[in-house]
């Protein structure tokens, strides 16, 4: 997990039951986005902010020790660099950031084939071919022709979602607040933007800003997730606006979100093995709260790639519940039945070893979190 005090792992067995939590990690840094390589065990952190800088933390021991390949500077670096006392009192070091105060965030990670790539705050997308050691900017979407025409949202232009395909490594797709979905068909040298409305949806436009219009699906992507399999060019997206599914790998777009409460929302997962099962957590509005509506938490299901959806309720609170989930905090296991994992930013982490049907707690009080991931034992024999 990922959250605003440091990097934290929550450690369970192969029932999902007995969890018990350890951290923080990566000196208390805020770390938005945590990942990990099933076959050896090594996992990353990114964070940051403008007091540390950026960086990516790694760690050989399942999370218990970590090193930090540090790539932009912060205001500690000026701090320290003038103080010798202030230096000396937290172990500072003076040495080269790679990329000055380019950025000022890791916002994403994810491994993609031998590489491992970072997306940034504002939007930077970086590669690393040597396990996080070293780390490059990946051109081709930085100067791709629309970056000028790129705006912020709420949180800043932020690269929040990089996702691959295992069946071919050449191909990618990253989210980017609020510029869009883009994909690559080339590891990464040239990237097309993919937000268009399916030509079936019609003239399609909202009242919102952030809702469809000019034949886009909206800009503000929240999440985006590749469905498995042979229908990996399957993809959905939460954005600011809606659901939205494409079966084409982002050509094109139609919306998925009528039968649920609300428009508005961040985090979205897909089964590890159905394409038609997807999960999405609703909040109230972006101006109105940003918490589950009526106050009571749902993890919403579809099991037929959208057309309908059922809330799953039992075991989370539902009584003046005001939490909110964020873009990166739900994740899943491949477990039979499928695992969900919910991270919330108050604090609480909620699992269901039954597909959504229910929840249980289980671990509270911990810093707001950003980000959820599972690491499972790679299969052996």
């Amino acid at each position: 997990m990922g959250t605003t005090k440091g990097a934290f792992v929550l450690d369970g067995d192969d029932s999902r039951s007995g969890w018990s939590v350890r951290g923080p990690y990566c000196d208390g840094w805020p770390v938005n986005h945590v990942v990990g390589d099933a076959e050896t065990g090594t996992m990353w952190a990114g964070g940051g902010g403008d007091w540390s800088g950026a960086g990516v933390w790694r760690s050989g021991d399942g999370g218990h020790t970590w090193t930090l390949a540090k790539l932009t500077t912060g205001e500690v670096d000026t701090w320290a660099a003038n103080d010798p006392d202030l230096a000396a009192m937290i172990g500072w070091e003076e040495g080269a950031a790679p990329f000055g105060d380019d950025f000022s965030q890791v916002w994403s990670l994810a491994r993609v084939g031998e590489r491992l790539y970072a997306g940034t705050k504002p939007a930077t997308l970086l590669v690393s071919d040597d396990g996080g050691a070293t780390w490059s900017v990946v051109k081709g979407l930085t100067d791709h022709p629309s970056a000028s025409e790129w705006g912020p949202g709420a949180a800043g232009l932020v690269l929040h979602t990089i996702i691959s395909d295992p069946d071919d490594p050449e191909a990618m797709w990253v989210g980017i607040s609020a510029a869009g979905v883009f994909a690559s068909t080339d590891g990464g040298v040239t990237w097309e933007r993919r937000n268009d409305l399916d030509a079936e949806a019609g003239d399609v436009a909202a009242d919102h800003p952030a809702g469809p219009s000019d034949g886009h699906v909206g800009f503000c992507v929240h999440h985006v997730e590749r469905a498995p399999g042979r229908e990996r060019h399957v993809l959905y997206q939460q954005n600011h606006h809606g659901v939205w599914r494409s079966d084409d790998g982002g050509l094109h777009w139609r919306s998925v979100t009528d039968g649920l409460p609300s428009t508005f929302g961040f985090p979205l997962l897909v089964h590890p093995r159905d394409p038609e099962t997807v999960w999405t957590l609703p909040l109230n509005g972006d101006i109105e709260g940003r918490y589950p509506p009526d106050a009571a938490a749902a993890v919403w299901r579809s099991r037929d790639g959208g057309a309908t959806w059922e809330a799953g309720r039992t075991g989370l609170p539902q009584e003046a519940c005001y939490f909110t989930v964020l873009r990166q905090a739900m994740a899943g296991d491949t477990q039979e039945p499928a695992g969900v994992y919910v991270g919330t930013n108050t604090g609480s982490v909620f699992v269901s070893a039954d597909e959504g049907e229910s929840w249980q707690e289980v671990a509270r009080h911990l810093p707001t979190i950003l980000s959820v991931e599972v690491l499972e034992p790679a299969p052996t024999g």
